[in-house]
């Protein structure tokens, strides 16, 4: 495998600055204590940042400040967040531990589990609302918000979910599965990549081929994660790997094999490549956050 030189150290430093802005925007809140809390305790689990990375990335792809993302990656982990801790709830995928840590509702008790989830939810529309103009005038924030309004809620990730759940216990064809993951991985992901675009005032020309990208990568994504739910190291995943079997989930491996499955994962790694390549941008971060998502380990 290549080593990611440029992303790591675009990561080290863009990481830090995301979760400074994550602590501080929380701890501003005039809220109670255990809901700052709550949402702190999620948002500070770690993670890949994959979704804020592709923000600064495609910024910085369209040779701009890439500091101008900040609220908008800080908003679209906030939502990832949100959904996680849902995720994780006794009615939905009732896992005790998230990243090898316990659970929110494991910590804090369901009931602040579920409002830390719906704070984070709307105070990532107030963070793109309160962008500054010099960031964002009014015309660009109006269209992250349609944008993270759609990629997050029943047309998006709320709807991917649903048909997530619709699906257990029934054996999905290939375009079902792809649906759901579309849904509920794809458009957040697609979002990033939109988000970074529109703060750039990109033409409508490269916002098709980017958005390709995001597709691709999105379902290459959870090709990758269904892969790693059965061959996973359950320490290094910091969750118990087979969930998905034990959940009676249709999935990547259980539709194709598990060669047709890194053969699909192989596939989309090679379309998100060349709609790349469409754009005539500077991709090389890009293409290493595509690198990472064939290659992750968790």
């Amino acid at each position: 495998m290549v080593p990611n030189v440029q992303l790591d150290s675009f990561s080290e430093v863009h990481i830090k600055m995301l979760e400074r802005e994550l602590e501080e925007s929380v701890s501003r809140l005039a809220a109670p204590e255990v809901l700052k809390k709550a949402m702190h305790y999620s948002l500070q689990a770690g993670g890949k940042r994959i979704r804020p990375l592709l923000v600064f990335a495609t910024l910085k792809a369209f040779g701009e400040d890439t500091k101008k993302g900040l609220q908008a990656a800080a908003a679209v982990e906030m939502i990832h967040t949100y959904s996680l801790i849902h995720d994780d709830l006794p009615s939905m995928d009732d896992d005790d531990l998230r990243r090898g840590k316990p659970t929110s509702h494991k910590v804090f008790g369901e009931a602040n589990a579920i409002l830390a989830g719906d704070a984070l939810l709307t105070y990532s529309f107030q963070l793109l609302a309160q962008m500054a103009p010099e960031d964002a005038d009014a015309e660009v924030k109006l269209a992250l918000i349609n944008e993270l309004a759609r990629a997050s809620g029943a047309e998006g990730m709320v709807g991917g979910q649903t048909a997530d759940i619709e699906g257990e216990d029934k054996d999905l064809d290939l375009e079902e599965l792809e649906y759901i993951h579309v849904h509920k991985t794809g458009k957040l992901l697609a979002f990033s990549v939109a988000a970074g675009a529109l703060l750039s005032r990109a033409e409508e020309s490269r916002l098709k081929s980017l958005n390709e990208f995001a597709h691709h990568l999105g379902l290459a994504f959870q090709i990758r994660d269904d892969i790693l739910d059965l061959e996973g190291n359950e320490e290094v995943l910091g969750k118990p790997v087979g969930s998905d079997e034990t959940n009676n989930k249709s999935t990547y491996p259980s539709i194709l094999t598990m060669e047709g499955a890194n053969k699909a994962l192989e596939h989309h790694i090679g379309m998100a490549k060349a709609r790349l390549q469409e754009t005539g941008l500077e991709i090389q971060l890009l293409e290493e956050i595509t690198n990472l998502v064939a290659n992750r380990d968790h």
